[in-house]
């Protein structure tokens, strides 16, 4: 009830921030909203699991583009629902393939996915329109924009917590430690498998489809960015993607750097996500969330009271 609470009372906050009036912020709000939305999907099925999936540029291009092409025909909760729709549908073709390969294999083919992705909608364009890029006239408000990507957010998280507490979520989490051993015990892997990842993807393409119109212009270099998956990756390893709290904290944190540093200093950026990884990856497995840092604490201690007491030693 006191999480429930909470969470109402910071999405209220949320949806009363245009009413500051104040572009920067807005935007600022949009963005770490949208990688927290994408950390937090990607973590509802790669946490579990253990499946560095890196798919997500190509679920979420899919959908910026499905704005791209139906914005002038088609409402824009309907546009949004199909960028989400397309993503789902293609996670569901190359899951069918992909989800049957496990560790480095899985990571590289899901990146090459994305690619080809990118790389088809490029001839798609340049043969049947005649131009790589699109520009989007009659785009809905940015607060319009704003509330969509913020809702889209919250169901993420909403659906992060009642999927992972569900059956196929402890499924998810068994199939995690050791796949065979669950296939033993009922579970059917692929299946799990398939569902969660379509689940994630459905989210990433519905960003994508709402954060399309903040470009106004998108070529698919831009939607198809291979920076948009490895940092919604690396805020949900640094974060921890076992945790609720890992991701949105990482999205803030990330987005606020990424502001702050990636214009005025792009090269001091890339190097410290590049450290944040490593040191994620070696010392922080759980990530910052979900590491015992009061174990770690206790160990310091422990430690340090035993070279103070072989120093005494050494004095006597």
């Amino acid at each position: 009830m006191k999480q429930g609470a909470l969470f109402l009372i910071a999405a209220a906050l949320l949806a009363a921030l245009p009413a500051l009036d104040s572009p920067f912020v807005l935007s600022m709000a949009l963005t770490c909203l949208m990688y927290a939305g994408l950390a937090v999907s990607w973590s509802m099925f790669s946490g579990p699991t253990g499946y560095l999936s890196l798919a997500s540029s190509a679920f979420f291009g899919l959908g910026a583009y499905c704005t791209a092409w139906g914005l002038s025909y088609l409402p824009w909760p309907v546009v949004v629902m199909a960028g989400g729709l397309a993503a789902t549908l293609f996670a569901f073709l190359i899951g069918l393939v992909v989800l049957r390969l496990r560790g480095a294999y899985f990571a590289v083919i899901t990146y090459g996915l994305g690619e080809l992705v990118k790389h088809t909608i490029t001839h798609v364009e340049k043969t049947y329109a005649g131009t790589v890029g699109r520009v989007m006239t009659d785009t809905p408000s940015s607060n319009v924009v704003y509330w969509t990507v913020l809702i889209i957010a919250l169901l993420a998280v909403v659906t992060y917590v009642r999927f992972g507490r569900s059956r196929y979520g402890h499924a998810l989490r068994g199939i995690g430690m050791d796949e065979e051993r669950a296939a033993t015990l009922g579970v059917n892997p692929m299946r799990v498998k398939l569902l969660g990842f379509c689940l994630s993807a459905w989210f990433a393409g519905a960003l994508g489809a709402a954060m399309a119109v903040r470009w106004t212009y998108i070529d698919p270099h831009t939607v198809f960015n291979p920076f948009i998956v490895f940092q919604t990756v690396l805020i949900s390893m640094v974060g921890g993607p076992l945790t609720i709290g890992g991701p949105l904290v990482g999205a803030l944190v990330f987005s606020l750097l990424s502001e702050f540093l990636r214009l005025s200093l792009p090269y001091l950026y890339m190097i410290l996500l590049g450290v944040l990884l490593i040191v994620s990856v070696l010392y922080l497995p759980n990530g910052i969330a979900g590491h015992d840092w009061r174990g770690t604490w206790q160990k310091i201690f422990k430690r340090s009271k035993a070279a103070d007491a072989v120093t005494e030693q050494r004095h006597e």
